[in-house]
């Protein structure tokens, strides 16, 4: 499932840092923190990995 915004896509990254031991799990904030704990490593892969060109930064919920 590819990230659908500028900020989901950076959270995603900042998730799977942590899980791959790269930052401290603690240090996550927000979205983050619940990506975190709730995608698998290759979900989290492949939303960090989403190309940046052309999305938003932030998308509203609705």
């Amino acid at each position: 499932m590819p990230a659908k915004s500028k900020a989901q896509q950076k959270a995603a990254g900042a998730a799977l840092a942590a899980k791959r031991g790269d930052m401290k799990k603690s240090e996550l904030k927000g979205a983050s923190k619940n990506m975190a704990d709730s995608m698998s490593e290759k979900e989290l892969e492949e939303m960090a990995s989403t190309k940046r060109k052309g999305k938003k930064e932030h998308v509203s919920k609705s």
